[in-house]
Formats: structure tokens, C-alpha cells, sequence
């Protein structure tokens, strides 16, 4: 049998291995365990340093194909860059949160690239969607607010640093660029400027135009409150309700700010345009002043001015009548007659107003009634205390029209939402038109400029063009602007350089608005200077209006034009406020400081040609002309070459 040796026995006994590798195995769990943890607590410690201190100041929410938007977490700031070149377009800053801690923020609505959403814990929701309703060239994003609850306060403020702004409200003193205004929050509503000069003026709309190419058009149905920073901000706010707070508009961006308002600016009417009576812009206003006692005086007053204007050869005008003037023509007689007992004989009784039906008379009425007036006594008389804002009696028996305060008078206030009262006060405009035989559907359709100061200020003859640009640009082409010299302080003018340069102005305008008659302020000079102006605009600004109203009507372009609408990318254009265009062709700049007899002149439109029509000189466009001379005689106007 083969010899089996036996096997050498182990040096290291089985149990004791065995006992030592369990022993080895705990170790390296133990060493693994801890290595685990610190592992771990490195990576919460990177994410809090990260969270708290190494995070991304900014981050992009929201891309189009051409821009986006930028979410910078300290500073609270929405910005609006470019996608080449990641220029700024427009910085928002978020005040709704001012000293809440803003994180990193990040898209709840999921892989939807043409939507953010967002929700900061107990203050707001922002949702902000990419529109694209207008051509491939212009982006815009809605952005709505909604507040957690009603104590919130929703703010964004939209910067003017490195921007200039124009649009919303006409302001008492009128600036342009609107960076020059200061105006304390208040409810973004139409005011009168003449009672709140402090307020938002009857030119209003809820839409900013930024000389970067940005639009901000606010929503029209969420009550908002608008402030104004001189040179820093204007601030959206919502208005403080028992309810959630809403503040909701939209920003869109187009290549530059001529092209930015041609795509949004031009729509911001959804009515259908039209014309006023044109007529009106080739009537001189002249506003008669006589005394209004009695009919009878009054009408002796407007034909002995009328004489007054045939005397001095001013040719054909309208007299505007005021509203003192207007209530006494309408309440005498049978004004207040049923409509079919209405016969324009009965007049005669009081006084033969057919001598003022040759006559192109404008009248004023207005939805207020002196308590003392026989209008708001024959109402009485007549049981219609109710066609007035009135406070009823809780059986209903009575009314009690209430009081308020219209040029310093005790005034009674029509009731606008009584369908009856809208008829008995248009059933008298109606009356007294066929009573005066002048056409007055165009005046509902041509605005008034509110009263200026008669001096040199932007309350008063440097304000006129900064109005001319923002009524235009809002759409409202067709106005009547203060009367030469500024009727604010109702008093006749007596500065001659100033009734002259303001005269030089308004030639260009829609309407040549007189108050204080040549004769009375000026030399005889000057009424030859007069006619000569009133001349120039029958014969050479009337037509371009007529021409530049129909591009109006079916594109949708302002007739008076600021310079940076030809040089949109030209800064220097941005801030001149004392030249306008009308249409394309034709460039004014006016003299507007007192005593100046030369002038810096900007002419827009680089490789354009320019003609001065005073002397036949042709420039180039893209250029300054410095110290340009100026006579007190002369305006100057270039004209656009081919």
C-alpha cells in the first residue's frame, strides 16, 4: 500500500484566523463607516458654502432666440440681455421681497422652456411666459404677480440707468425724456392738471418706451399706483385692497426703439382710427374774452371782435367761446324746452342770435353746473335733481344732488351713468350748435393741451415740444395747444420776444391757438409777423399734417416724431427736447431760451441730406451744426433730401 504522509499541521490555528480576519473585517467597517461620514459631511459642508457663499450670482430663468431673462440673486434684480453679446437690455428690481433673502432660484414649471414659475414662501407666485404675437424680430414675456396674501406689497422698479424712458402720463412740468421727472406714488389716473398739479395729466396710458428698444405695457384691468426717481427709477405698485394683490405687464424687446414702437406702440389703440374734422387745423382759435352778463352784451362783444379780426386782416378764424360764455347762451330762452316744442323762432324773444350764425364758434361745455346757474335751477324746477350725482333718501323720495368744487365754485355734477341725464345734456349741445351754426363734432376728437405758464420755464414755453413728442407718440396727433403765450395765469401777454418764439412753435402744430390778440401785446410789426405765420401754416404744415395723418390711420406712427425716430441708435438723439419732425421730411428747432439768438442744432439720419429752407444751405445728416444763428423773425426748419 502506498504510504499516505500525513498533512503538515497549520502554524496558525483555523480558530484563531478565523477570529482575527472578524476582528480585521470590524476594523475596516469601522475605518469605512467613518470615512462614509466624513465623506458626507464634506459634501453637506460644500453644499450650504455653496448655497450660502460660492453660489451663482446670477442665473438664467428664461431664454427667447434672440434675448432672456437674468435672475441676480443678491441685488433682486430681474435682467434683460441680449443673447450676443449679453447686453443689457433693462434691469428690473424686485421690491416685493426688499429684505426677505432671494435663493437660487429655480423653474417650477417644469421642462416648459417658454414659461417660469416661481413661489417665495408667504409673500408672491411670479409667473413670467414668452410671447412671440408680434414679428420675428420682437420678443416679449408676460410678467404676473400674484400675492400670498393681502398684506403684501407687490413693487418693481424699472432703472434708467444707461436708458432713456418716454410714455405714460402728461405731468404739469413736461419732460423728455420722462428721466427728468419726479413724481411721488400716487394711483395711475387721469387728473386735471389745473386743480392737481401734482397728478397724472389727461394724456395717459399704461405703456413705456425705452430708448434700448424695450416696452413695458401694463395690464388694463389691475389698479396700479406709478412714482417717478429723477434719473433712477419708476416704480410700478400695487394698490393696497382686503384682497390678494395683482400686478401684471409685459416687456418686449425689438432691435431699437423706433422699431420697438412701430411693433407695440403703433397698437396700442384696438379701436379702429379715425380723422377728426380737419378743417379745424386751418382755422386760427381766438379765444374771446368779453363780458358775459347778459346775452345781448355778449353777442355785441363777439361781433365787434370778429370786426377787430377782419380789421387787422387775420382773415378767417373760429372764436372759441368758454364755458361761462357757452352756459349763458344755452340756458336762455327755451334751452330747457321739451325736445319737440324746441323752434329756433322762439328765440327771438331774448336776443336775434342770427347775427352770430356767419360766424365758426367754438363751445365749451363741461359735465358741471354752478349751483347758481340757471341750468342747475331749472333742473330743479323741472324735478330733475337726479340727472346729478345725488345722495338718496332711504325711502327713495328725494334726492340730494351733491356738492363739489369746479373752478373754485360750488358745482353740481352730471350723472353720467343716468341714460336720461346723458340725453337732456347732450339734447342742449345739440340745440345750441344748430343755434350757432358752427360744426362741433371735431371737438371730442381734438384734445386741449393744459394751461401754461407764460414764461420760459417747462411749466410753460419749453414744455410745449416735450408735450408735442409725448401726445404724438401715444397716438394723440390731433390737439389744440395753450394759446399763444399761456393762458395759466389768465392774464393778457406783454412779453413781445415770448409771444413771438411761442408764435414760431405752434406754426408747426395742429392748431394756432390765440388768447391775447397781437394788437394788444405787440407792435404793429408783429401782426404783420402774425399773418405771415398764420400763412406758413395754411400753406406748408397743413399739408404734411394732412399727409403724415393717413400714415397715421393705417400704420399707426406719430405725426410729430422725436429725432431719434430717424437715429434710433444715435444716444445723442435721446435727450434733445427742443426739436421734433414732422413725418420724415421736415425738421424744426425752435428757439426756446429767452434772449438766444443761436442754437445747437442736431440733424438725425446719417448719410441723409438736409435742407435749410431759410437760406438754401445743405447739411449732412448724423451732425451737429453748432451755433447756428437764429433772428428773432425766424424759425429753422430743414427740409429732407432725396
Amino acid at each position: 500500500m502506498p504510504h499516505n504522509r500525513p498533512r503538515h499541521p497549520s502554524a496558525i490555528p483555523e480558530v484563531a484566523w478565523d477570529a482575527r480576519l472578524k476582528e480585521m473585517n470590524e476594523t475596516w467597517k469601522g475605518g469605512i463607516a467613518c470615512l462614509g461620514v466624513a465623506v458626507f459631511f464634506m459634501m453637506t459642508i460644500g453644499i450650504i458654502y455653496w448655497q450660502v457663499v460660492d453660489q451663482p450670482n446670477k442665473n438664467w430663468i428664461l431664454r427667447g432666440s434672440t434675448s432672456g431673462l437674468i435672475w441676480e440673486r443678491k441685488a433682486h434684480f430681474l435682467l434683460l440681455q441680449t443673447l450676443k453679446g449679453e447686453k443689457n437690455l433693462l434691469e428690473i428690481n424686485m421690491r416685493s421681497f426688499q429684505d426677505a433673502e432671494a435663493p437660487f432660484v429655480k423653474n417650477l414649471c417644469g421642462l416648459n422652456k417658454t414659461e417660469f414659475c416661481y413661489t417665495w414662501d408667504a409673500t408672491a407666485d411670479l409667473k413670467i411666459f414668452l410671447e412671440s404675437s408680434f414679428s420675428s424680430d420682437t420678443e416679449c414675456y408676460s410678467i404676473n404677480w400674484t400675492s400670498q396674501h393681502c398684506q403684501v406689497k407687490l413693487k418693481d422698479c424699472f432703472s434708467m440707468a444707461n436708458i432713456s424712458w418716454y410714455g405714460g402720463a402728461s405731468v404739469r412740468n413736461q419732460r423728455w425724456p420722462l428721466n427728468n421727472v419726479n413724481m411721488e406714488a400716487q394711483p395711475f389716473i387721469i387728473s386735471s392738471l389745473t386743480q392737481t398739479p401734482n397728478g397724472y395729466g389727461s394724456v395717459l396710458e399704461r405703456y413705456f418706451l425705452g430708448s434700448t428698444g424695450v416696452t413695458i405695457t401694463i395690464a388694463s384691468d389691475v389698479p396700479i399706483s406709478l412714482s417717478v426717481e429723477r434719473n433712477k427709477h419708476f416704480c410700478l405698485e400695487s394698490i393696497p385692497s382686503i384682497s390678494k394683490a395683482f400686478l401684471q405687464y409685459t416687456v418686449c424687446v425689438s432691435p431699437n426703439i423706433t422699431s420697438a414702437h412701430q411693433e407695440v406702440g403703433s397698437q396700442l389703440s384696438r379701436q379702429r382710427q379715425r380723422l377728426p374734422n380737419i378743417d379745424l387745423l386751418r382755422l386760427p382759435v381766438w379765444k374771446y374774452h368779453g363780458t358775459v352778463e347778459t346775452a345781448a352784451k355778449m353777442e355785441r362783444g363777439i361781433r365787434s371782435f370778429f370786426n377787430k379780426l377782419q380789421r387787422h386782416n387775420f382773415g378767417e378764424g373760429l372764436i372759441m367761446l368758454n364755458e361761462p360764455s357757452t352756459s349763458l347762451l344755452s340756458s336762455k330762452d327755451h334751452t330747457y324746452l321739451p325736445v319737440m316744442r324746441r323752434r329756433l323762432h322762439m328765440l327771438r324773444r331774448v336776443m336775434d342770435l342770427s347775427l352770430l350764425k356767419t360766424l365758426k364758434l367754438s363751445i365749451t361745455f363741461s359735465p358741471y353746473a354752478n349751483i347758481k346757474s340757471e341750468l342747475f335751477q331749472k333742473s330743479l324746477q323741472e324735478g330733475k335733481e337726479h340727472f346729478w350725482l345725488s345722495h338718496h333718501s332711504e325711502s327713495g323720495e328725494y334726492s340730494a344732488p351733491l356738492l363739489t368744487k369746479w373752478k373754485s365754485q360750488f358745482s353740481v355734477r352730471l350723472n353720467v351713468t343716468n341714460q336720461a341725464a346723458v340725453f337732456w345734456y347732450m339734447d342742449r349741445v345739440k340745440l345750441l350748435e344748430q343755434r350757432m351754426g358752427a360744426e362741433s363734432s371735431h371737438l371730442p376728437l381734438f384734445v386741449q393741451m393744459s394751461p401754461l405758464q407764460s414764461d420760459w420755464s417747462y411749466a410753460g414755453l419749453k414744455g410745449i415740444i416735450p408735450s408735442v413728442l409725448h401726445y404724438s407718440l401715444l397716438g394723440y396727433n390731433f390737439f389744440i395747444p395753450d394759446a399763444i403765450g399761456g393762458t395759466l395765469a389768465n392774464e393778457l401777454l406783454t412779453d413781445e420776444e415770448l409771444y413771438i418764439r411761442w408764435l414760431q412753435i405752434v406754426t408747426f402744430l395742429p392748431v394756432m391757438s390765440f388768447s391775447t390778440p397781437p394788437w394788444v401785446c405787440c407792435n404793429n410789426w408783429v401782426l404783420n409777423l402774425t399773418r405771415h405765420y398764420i400763412n406758413k401754416h395754411l400753406d406748408f404744415v397743413v399739408p404734411l399734417l394732412v399727409k403724415y395723418s393717413k400714415e397715421w390711420l393705417s400704420l399707426g406712427y406719430p405725426v410729430f416724431r422725436p429725432v431719434w425716430w430717424l437715429s434710433p441708435t444715435e444716444s445723442v438723439s435721446f435727450t434733445i427736447d427742443d426739436e421734433f419732425l414732422i413725418g420724415d421730411e421736415v425738421l424744426v428747432a425752435p428757439v426756446t431760451e429767452q434772449g438766444q439768438s443761436q442754437r445747437d442744432i442736431f440733424l438725425p439720419m446719417e448719410g441723409q441730406k438736409w435742407m435749410d429752407t431759410n437760406n438754401g444751405q445743405v447739411f449732412d445728416g448724423g451732425t451737429f451744426i453748432k451755433n447756428y444763428s437764429v433772428t428773432l423773425v425766424d424759425v429753422p426748419v430743414f427740409v429732407r433730401t432725396s
